[in-house]
């Protein structure tokens, strides 16, 4: 069929993009990626390449105990599949490359596309690129600058086409931001338990907490987390860091279960307002 694809890997992205615009690798809590932007760049350079209509973006990437906002509202776009492997106790994703790996293979045998863009750097893709062209799929590899450093070599000799993200193009939709422990600056001074105060400020902490990370979401992220929360459950990997950063809040003393159910409670409202 006379359609193309978008394989996006997110790790790659990441990675080289933040060393690209940084000099550093740097961690995602410090960076912030416009989604629109970079969708919208995508899909225009696949229409420029292969001049055929887009079949849908794939999206991959790893998670640790669930998806991300981010991750959440890039699952709810249209046209945009997430794919998502895991991420280990050492912060390397596992099992993405085989989703792309099968993906490419699966796609292509049943003729579900004629070209794919591919954004990506590891060897490990290379089979599957290969047994995409065997049922007659042209690959065009896109890589972020410098691609020679971070590209595998043999992946770039198999590609039919090779394109590289440029630094201009990077920072359209990819920027460093302060990482959230030095973002956080909640007006609340912890008091000690022994204080009478100590449950006004524990009070103002959560509250402080909730509004601090609701308002570091998109809208679009806080849709998606809305949607997700059915019950009052905050999906796990932002319930992490919701904790973690009250906890911090109130200075570093563990939260009891009555505070987790006010801080979840507390963040859930705060995302509601935004959204009035």
């Amino acid at each position: 069929m006379d359609r193309t694809a978008v394989f996006v890997d997110a790790g790659y992205l990441f990675a080289a993009g933040s060393k690209l615009i940084s000099n550093e690798k740097l961690p995602r809590g410090e960076l912030n990626l416009n989604y629109d932007a970079v969708l919208k760049l995508l899909t225009g350079l696949v229409a420029d390449i292969t001049e055929l209509p887009l079949l849908r973006v794939y999206w991959y990437d790893g998670t640790s105990t669930g998806p991300t906002p981010q991750q959440l509202a890039l699952a709810y776009r249209p046209s945009v599949k997430l794919r998502l492997g895991f991420v280990n106790q050492q912060g390397q994703q596992k099992g993405v490359d085989s989703l792309i790996v099968t993906d490419l293979i699966n796609l292509a045998r049943n003729r579900a596309m004629a070209d794919v863009l591919l954004l990506t750097g590891d060897e490990d893709i290379r089979v599957g690129v290969q047994q995409a062209q065997e049922f007659g799929v042209r690959v065009h590899l896109l890589g972020v600058a410098p691609a020679r450093e971070n590209q595998s070599g043999f992946l770039v000799q198999e590609a039919d086409s090779v394109r590289e993200l440029t630094l201009a193009e990077v920072e359209t939709f990819l920027s460093r931001v302060a990482p959230p422990a030095t973002a956080l600056q909640l007006a609340v001074q912890p008091a000690s338990p022994s204080s009478p105060a100590s449950t006004d400020a524990g009070q103002d902490g959560i509250k402080a907490t909730a509004r601090h990370i609701a308002g570091r979401l998109s809208l679009e992220e806080v849709t998606a987390v809305i949607r997700e929360s059915e019950g009052g459950a905050v999906p796990s990997q932002l319930d992490r860091q919701l904790l973690l950063t009250g906890s911090q809040a109130l200075g570093g003393t563990s939260l009891n279960p009555a505070q987790k159910r006010q801080l979840r409670s507390a963040f859930l409202d705060e995302c509601r307002k935004r959204l009035q």
